[in-house]
């Protein structure tokens, strides 16, 4: 029941907003399911794509994806996907460096909080410069790999604040490239064997209706409140993200302190 509930909450938030498919599963697989890293991330990639490819259609039905964006922002965050996989087959446990987690979360919540303040906001800036999106993609592609998180929330707050696009617009096109990352990556995961089928069909149980009531619902929304509830999702999962890495490193610190104390008791015994 857990997994069907996360799945379709996860997915409900995936449908409406385009957020959610890596910066609340990943976590939730960790700390609720309690699966390895290497294993969440793998099956969140394996999930997030079959989520994306269910919502794709409702978004290229309205006409609301923008080609030329999602090719500018493919171009930067492909190679950074491979590379941030090939990091994370390398440490083999993402959990491993909560600091990076922290990292991605400090900057979700800080670039989300951008939506809050127009002056800030540049509506102009990617139809002015569109070769600067490849490079502002390559960081998001790069810790999509290393962590499934980003793709979503860190692409829609980009053309959210950055792009002439109404908000449907935006989630629609982040959905595509988010599902073109997806599929990569869960394809090489699969590869690795690092995707876990008992969790996968769960989530994807309680995924499937929860993505199709989100496009449903998408549409309905006015585009105001739309951005307002982007930002506020993207703000959610980047305190989710800070949350679960200071977790984590707590307990690695609770761990090595009680090696330390095992040493040093070992130690002082005649």
């Amino acid at each position: 029941m857990t997994h069907l509930l996360i799945g379709f909450f996860v997915a409900l938030s995936v449908g409406l907003t385009g957020i959610g498919g890596g910066s609340f599963t990943v976590p939730a697989l960790l700390l609720i399911v309690g699966l390895p890293p290497a294993e969440a991330v793998g099956t969140t990639f394996v999930y997030a794509g079959v989520l994306r490819l269910i919502a794709a259609p409702f978004y290229l039905s309205n006409r609301q994806v923008n080609s030329r964006y999602i090719r500018l922002l493919l171009q930067g965050a492909v190679p950074g996907l491979v590379l941030g996989m090939l990091a994370l087959k390398l440490v083999a446990n993402q959990g491993s460096n909560p600091a990076v987690v922290i990292a991605l979360g400090v900057l979700l919540a800080v670039s989300s909080s951008v939506t809050f303040i127009p002056r800030v906001q540049v509506p102009s800036f990617a139809r002015k410069n569109p070769h600067w999106l490849p490079w502002l993609a390559f960081p998001i592609g790069l810790e999509s790999g290393f962590s499934s998180a980003g793709a979503g929330a860190l692409g829609t707050v980009l053309l959210l604040n950055y792009s002439e696009m109404t908000p449907a617009q935006v989630v629609g096109t982040d959905i595509l490239f988010g599902l073109v990352l997806a599929v990569i990556g869960g394809a090489i995961h699969w590869s690795f064997g690092s995707i876990s089928a008992p969790v996968l069909l769960p989530l994807l149980l309680g995924g499937i209706p929860g993505v199709i009531i989100g496009c449903m619902l998408a549409p309905r929304l006015p585009a105001t409140k739309l951005k307002t509830v982007v930002a506020l999702l993207a703000l959610c999962a980047g305190l989710q993200l800070v949350w679960s890495g200071v977790h984590t490193m707590a307990g690695k610190a609770s761990t090595n302190t009680a090696r330390f104390s095992n040493t040093i008791s070992g130690t002082a015994r005649p």
